[in-house]
């Protein structure tokens, strides 16, 4: 058999696995993992020496089917092999290194005691302040909450769980994802997050998900807020309050500009190297905010339609169950502080990683020094 016939028989059985991996049939999944995984490296060694970029993307594919197929020690030993040799191009090389990462990090976990369900995210900041390995401490920890909260509201949104505004998150339905961070390889800022199996797996399959991974479907989520959310988002999320709510959570985890800290975010499921990274840039968040502001018609008062501005300062202060929010602007000697109305639709996920940050507020100028709330994103 040649290259083309043993690599299609891999994608068939990878294919396979997939199906019966939705299915929550791990066993079966398992299995024609491994089997594709054999496919795949017969493709491997069919190859001429010289096809160099051929080898790159069928070493990574093999690699990443023996990893799903569990058999750690021969992903590794492949991984190894490969990375030692002249003709891998750069490419493979790192996506490679990136695979033993979360090889090394399965296989310290199951040490532990630990299980996971679902695949690894991996989260890479790049750009702006991010150095290799290191970003500051206040941009770390803002996007490992960011996506914390949006993996959690994935989850509720597959358990069907009712959308919330202001409400803590149902514990029954947190312990469901208790996700986990992890140091992934070094490539600009990266970290990693996995969800805790929860005790009772069964319940998490009952409750509508029907094997659905987590971050597959996170991830499907962004990809369709930014590439077309009035219409792939929709059919991804037909609820209107959580498609609102994917919208504008995928909007802050991009950069806002020039004065940005970062000038990108890509997200990613570790061992799946075919299907290309979520990139999150400032045109990303340009494009949102565009599309949300024609969804809300502007107020008119007697004199007219009122006017809309935007106010950038630090959010001091809020009380979203009595309306309003404190936005507080100039230094301590130009220092202005504005108290804006009307937050009642804002969510309680999307504003609170903001409060003492930089903000940009959208709001209707009533008059008065009287503001109304419209929309809010991170400066940063």
């Amino acid at each position: 058999m040649t290259w083309a016939e043993f690599h299609k028989e891999a994608e068939r059985l990878a294919n396979a696995a997939r199906i019966a991996a939705r299915k929550g049939d791990r066993e079966n999944a398992v299995s024609f993992y491994k089997q594709a995984a054999a496919a795949e490296m017969q493709a491997l060694n069919s190859l001429d020496p010289s096809k160099h970029r051929t080898i790159g993307i069928t070493t990574v594919s093999a690699t990443s089917l023996l990893y799903k197929a569990h058999d750690f020690g021969q992903a590794e030993l492949l991984a190894h092999r490969w990375l030692t040799k002249d003709n891998l191009p750069d490419f493979a090389a790192e996506q490679l290194r990136d695979i033993l990462q979360t090889i090394w990090s399965e296989t310290s976990l199951e040490r532990a005691g630990v299980r996971f369900f679902g695949d690894e995210i991996l989260v890479s900041v790049k750009g702006g302040k991010v150095v290799t390995g290191g970003a500051p401490l206040d941009l770390v920890v803002l996007k490992v909450e960011q996506v914390s909260k949006f993996l959690l509201r994935t989850v509720e949104w597959l358990v069907h769980a009712p959308h919330r505004k202001r409400e803590a998150a149902d514990p029954n339905i947190e312990s469901l994802c208790q996700p986990w961070v992890f140091q992934a390889a070094p490539g600009s800022y990266q970290f990693a997050v996995r969800m805790q199996e929860p005790p009772q797996l069964d319940m998490f399959r009952a409750a509508s998900v029907e094997g659905r991974q987590v971050a597959a479907v996170a991830l499907e989520i962004m990809r369709a807020s930014i590439e077309d959310p009035e219409r792939n988002l929709a059919e991804v999320v037909p609820d209107s309050e959580y498609r609102a709510t994917f919208l504008r959570m995928t909007r802050n985890l991009a950069p806002s500009g020039p004065h940005a800290s970062f000038d990108q975010v890509e997200f990613r499921q570790a061992a799946d190297q075919e299907t290309a990274p979520v990139i999150l840039r400032s045109e990303t968040q340009q494009g949102i905010t565009k599309f949300l502001r024609k969804q809300v018609s502007r107020p008119q008062v007697a004199g007219g339609l009122v006017n809309e501005v935007e106010i950038q300062g630090v959010l001091r202060n809020l009380s979203l169950d009595k309306d309003w929010i404190e936005v507080v602007t100039g230094d301590d000697q130009s220092k202005k502080k504005y108290k804006i109305l009307g937050t009642g639709d804002a969510v309680d996920d999307i504003i609170g990683p903001m409060v003492n940050k930089m903000v940009i507020v959208e709001v209707w100028d009533m008059g008065d020094e009287k503001y109304k709330f419209r929309d809010i994103r991170p400066l940063g």
